[in-house]
């Protein structure tokens, strides 16, 4: 049975599109191992997890040692580490001058690490690469999976330092040179750099392939963040207006996903002025939640905006099924904003949940051809409170629209993309008739 061992730089919690990827393959008859990093503070995580039978997930530690000893301990840990050093550093000076400077050297490097945020940040992230490479290479895999540019390396390592070289795929799921709070020249050059050691690289959709070509000069393959396909009837069913406090007539307008910069988040809440009808939800965390919940609280409208944490994605199609319409407000702060196809898309879609969305070319074709919703200036507060007025006050409209997402999902799902995955997997690590007939068993 071929072994394929995927890297993801995140706790695998809540990340749709490498489960639905991992489960495929696994599901078809590969071996899926997936490397991902333990965190600490949430206890339901677990180091190792057996999602099935023929897909494995290993989460490796976060922290170095040292540190993870300083946040259990604190001060107690200190102290300990002083007293040591009294007994240690006057035996050293009698031994070796040389041998004392190294020892007080790394001494210093290791309070370093302690106290400035910017090294303690290099630290973890060195020792968790490291132990990536570690657990990745004596999987000894058939191919290698990279999914996006910060677990590329560690795939390098484990697929090309080796007597024979394994075949390497980079899944860049974001647009790495053009993106918010990164230094784009400097991100340009390591991936062009690294890109000579990639076998295939897949991206997003054609708007992202194409400027690949255009910066890279070569066209990668492409597969589209769809969402599985169910029937939303399916799904258990919670009632969400109970859990926000709110009335069953009222209308739930909303948003799911990160609470992240460049979203048009801000705009949601200042847009409640003008909207007439509905109550907004926002599902998700992220760096501008508390920012978030404080502009809320000086709305006018704070008694129509409400906050739940994030949820896991298996259980959110039940939370998705009871809205009155979705946003997807993108705001063209970069390239990888403006060419993104966005899955929360697709996945108001699933749950037949009509949505306002931005103009930006892939996801206004898709809502434009299937209409699905309204397209927007998702920078205009104005056009967004116009867009769901227009949904509240005409429900016949909104219904059409929600009837005509049980059309579009036929076509936009991952069962109709998942074969190009199985394609490029075939070209570099073809399955035997035997892992094909131990996949059916």
């Amino acid at each position: 049975m071929k072994k394929v061992t995927m890297f993801v730089w995140n706790h695998f919690t809540n990340d749709a599109r490498v489960n639905r990827e991992c489960t495929t393959l696994a599901e078809t008859g590969y071996n899926v191992d997936l490397i991902a990093i333990n965190d600490p503070k949430n206890p339901m995580i677990t180091a190792y997890e057996e999602i099935s039978e023929r897909f494995r997930v290993h989460r490796v530690k976060r922290y170095p040692w040292i540190l993870q000893a300083y946040q259990d301990y604190g001060k107690k840990f200190l102290l300990v580490v002083a007293g040591v050093q009294i007994a240690i550093i006057p035996s050293l000076f009698y031994v070796s001058f040389t041998l004392m400077s190294a020892y007080l050297m790394s001494l210093l490097l290791a309070a370093g690490m302690i106290k400035f945020k910017k090294v303690r940040k290099w630290f973890i992230n060195g020792a968790i690469i490291i132990r990536m490479i570690v657990k990745g290479y004596i999987q000894n895999a058939d191919i290698y999976h990279a999914n996006d540019l910060n677990t590329l390396p560690q795939a390098i390592v484990c697929s090309k330092l080796r007597f024979k070289p394994k075949p390497l795929i980079y899944d860049s799921h974001e647009v790495q040179s053009d993106r918010t709070g990164y230094n784009k020249e400097k991100i340009k050059k390591i991936e062009s750099y690294m890109l000579k050691f990639v076998d295939q690289m897949i991206v997003e959709n054609h708007t992202r392939a194409a400027y690949n070509e255009k910066i890279y000069h070569f066209y990668p393959k492409t597969l589209y963040n769809y969402s599985e396909k169910y029937d939303i009837q399916d799904k258990p069913k919670i009632n969400l207006h109970e859990l926000i406090g709110i009335s069953k007539n009222e209308k739930i307008l909303l948003y799911q996903g990160g609470l992240q910069q460049g979203r048009g988040l801000e705009l949601l809440i200042e847009a409640m002025n003008q909207i007439e009808e509905g109550h907004l939800l926002f599902i998700g965390g992220g760096k501008l939640t508390q920012s978030l919940k404080d502009q809320s609280k000086q709305s006018a409208q704070s008694s129509r905006i409400h906050f739940l944490d994030k949820v896991p994605f298996q259980q959110l199609p039940s939370y998705t099924r009871e809205a009155y319409l979705g946003f997807q407000v993108l705001q063209n702060i970069c390239f990888n904003h403006y060419s993104a196809s966005s899955n929360k898309l697709f996945e108001y879609m699933m749950a037949h949940v009509p949505v306002v969305s931005c103009d930006f070319p892939e996801i206004q074709k898709v809502v434009e051809e299937t209409n699905t919703g309204i397209v927007i200036d998702s920078h205009n507060v104005n056009e967004i409170a116009e867009a769901v007025n227009k949904l509240v006050k005409n429900p016949q409209l909104r219904s059409e629209m929600s009837e005509n997402t049980k059309v579009a999902k036929e076509i936009y799902n991952w069962e109709n993309e998942k074969v190009k995955l199985l394609d490029i997997y075939n070209e570099f690590a073809p399955l035997t008739r035997e892992d094909y007939e131990t996949s059916l068993i």
